[in-house]
């Protein structure tokens, strides 16, 4: 079957995982009202579209706290890519090399820091971090990672506990015994969600400053509350995010979130968004109201699923025509001529 679009992947992906690993990738919390409308927001937004514009040469890069990317659709961080792959996160971190993206590594990585880093090196990779109780063993990972050369480190700041996944708590979920979380081996048992550290605040980002060089990047706020105290913190970087409707049930779809929180920010800091994102229609929209760039969680495990390596780069390809496309018949030749004048939310 020829694979047109990411639905054909998830049709696939859906097909071929086995279904406790399917249920756990697909999941979102309570009712899943947060992680389906993710998706439907999009459809309430529509272009704006100009014509007779000059398209005939097109330039799609952009650039991620002065890096350059070959276009602005990076990967989520997302856990225990083995379920999908044999490879893992070493696939995950050539395929982002070869499309010339952004990769966020999971602290919840089927493969080590060091593998995900042999395994495609030079490549540009973020590394993403959950703050134990043990605190001695987030400050391993962040140096370790930096020694590495990772170039950004992305705090994870909305899940002081794991939410409810209905499916995953039926089945009984928890990693084959042939898998592991290789960079928390040895630390603790780490599926207790009680090793989560719920006393993080603010006040950290002082501390993970003190450990490390690398720009913080937040993941996770959907507020211009929690925008203004990002800035405030001397963040680097913003990504919008509902952790894929998998933590709070009930809060907004993060393009909704989105408008509010790059109002808030006034282009102090990057602002970038995750969730949802399903075309590069969808990706277009993110840029006009306001995010730097997107990052894909689901969509990437369900290429890995699909031929690994090589799966994840046709996804990002197809993302990556679609959004070309898609500029050129809304009328854009370049990133800086995309803008709020592109879309119109529908009126209800």
């Amino acid at each position: 079957m020829a694979m047109v679009c990411l639905s054909d992947f998830e049709a696939y992906a859906k097909k071929h995982l086995p279904k406790i690993a399917w249920d756990f990738f697909a999941a979102g919390a309570d009712d899943c009202s947060t992680r389906d409308e993710n998706i439907l927001a999009y459809k309430r937004i529509h272009f704006r579209p100009r014509m007779l514009r000059d398209v005939s040469m097109m330039d799609i890069r952009t650039k991620l706290l002065g890096t350059e990317i070959s276009f602005p659709v990076g990967i989520a961080p997302t856990g225990f890519h083995q379920l999908a792959w044999p490879d893992g996160e070493k696939s995950t971190a050539r395929a982002a090399k070869a499309m010339n993206t952004c990769y966020i590594a999971s602290t919840y990585s089927t493969c080590t820091l060091e593998e995900i880093s042999t395994a495609a090196p030079g490549g540009l990779r973020w590394f993403q971090l959950y703050i134990h109780r043990n605190r001695e063993v987030a400050q391993h990972l962040v140096q370790q990672a930096e020694a590495l050369g990772f170039q950004g480190l992305v705090l994870t700041a909305d899940v002081p506990y794991t939410g409810k996944r209905r499916d995953d708590i039926r089945n009984g979920f928890r990693l084959p015994p042939h898998m592991k979380l290789k960079n928390l081996e040895g630390a603790f048992e780490v599926c207790k969600t009680s090793c989560l550290d719920a006393s993080l605040t603010w006040n950290d980002i002082y501390w993970l400053r003190s450990l490390t060089h690398l720009p913080i990047i937040i993941k996770g706020i959907l507020t211009r509350e929690d925008a203004e105290l990002a800035v405030k913190h001397a963040v680097q970087g913003i990504i919008v995010s509902n952790h894929g409707g998998r933590q709070l049930d009930g809060g907004p779809a993060t393009i909704d979130a989105l408008v509010e929180v790059v109002k808030s920010v006034q282009g102090r800091v990057e602002v970038y968004l995750d969730g949802g994102i399903r075309k590069g229609s969808d990706v277009l929209k993110a840029l006009a109201l306001g995010a730097k760039c997107v990052f894909i969680g689901r969509p990437a495990i369900w290429g890995l699923a699909y031929k690994g390596e090589e799966g994840l780069q046709d996804v990002l390809r197809i993302l990556q025509d679609e959004f070309r496309l898609s500029m050129a018949l809304a009328g854009c030749a370049s990133i800086s001529e995309i803008g709020p004048h592109l879309v119109q939310f529908s009126k209800l």
